[in-house]
């Protein structure tokens, strides 16, 4: 049986030399194709090079990955000051729509940090720029110096909603997780539930209320690790399941037709 499709959605890089690349971080593919069982494609993040139909025909699902650039404010009417770091209007052109037909359709869509924000901003949600600097936040992010695993190494608590799909999901109502990231929902877009928090109160977790498909996202990095994770297993294994679910339909309704 064909493995499904899942676009991983690149980030615009410069390489050494100069070189401009589309590029993913090897734990994503990997994550994708061992915890999900599914056929990581990494997408360019470039409205001249694909178009929201396209990858919508293309892939099963789409995994929206971490990344260093941020949503541009002016995606939720905000005006950009220093605080809100360097962006990427190009991959906000891509994954803003695709996230909202995704929603529409019912097709899977899984964010994770960068992509977490990005699910909440393409349904109207807004971000703070820099949440280590509110009174009670903690630092979230990423530390300066250290190996792969020290970086990634568990850092807090994330407690989930009592029932919620994540509680559901995990078989408890807290997890540790690891934290490397800068920004932070402030305000939820229309439909976003956050169903987990880290203990400062920033939102850690959450789903579309209503939609048809899979629309778990969390602010951490589940794909450390992932195939052995037990917190990271489940979610990736979660998502591939619904990207099969959207194949063999999508497959079913192909031969119907």
């Amino acid at each position: 049986m064909q493995r499904p499709v899942i676009g991983i959605i690149g980030n615009n890089q410069s390489l050494q030399e100069g070189f401009n690349a589309h590029v993913s971080g090897r734990l994503t593919t990997e994550a994708v194709a061992q915890a999900a069982g599914c056929l990581p494609i990494i997408i360019p993040a470039d409205p001249r090079l694909v178009s929201t139909n396209e990858l919508l025909e293309l892939c099963d699902g789409f995994l929206l990955t971490g990344g260093r650039p941020n949503v541009h404010p002016e995606e939720y009417g905000e005006a950009e000051t220093p605080a809100h770091g360097s962006f990427d209007r190009h991959r906000d052109a891509v994954t803003l729509p695709l996230v909202r037909a995704c929603v529409e359709r019912g097709q899977p869509v899984f964010g994770i940090c960068r992509g977490f924000q990005e699910v909440n901003v393409a349904m109207g949600g807004t971000l703070y720029p820099e949440i280590r600097e509110l009174p009670g936040r903690m630092n979230h992010r990423m530390p300066p110096n250290g190996t792969m695993e020290e970086k990634f190494a568990l850092r807090h608590k994330v407690t989930f909603t009592e029932g919620g799909p994540f509680h559901r999901l995990m078989g408890t109502p807290e997890v540790m997780t690891n934290t490397l990231h800068g920004q932070g929902i402030k305000v939820p877009g229309e439909r976003i539930v956050v169903d987990g928090h880290a203990p400062d109160g920033t939102p850690e977790a959450l789903y579309i209320a209503g939609a048809p498909g899979f629309t778990l996202s969390v602010q951490w990095h589940p794909e450390w690790n992932a195939a052995m994770d037990p917190v990271s297993r489940p979610l990736f294994a979660a998502f591939g399941e619904a990207a099969r679910n959207w194949s063999a339909a999508r497959r079913g309704l192909r031969k119907s037709a």
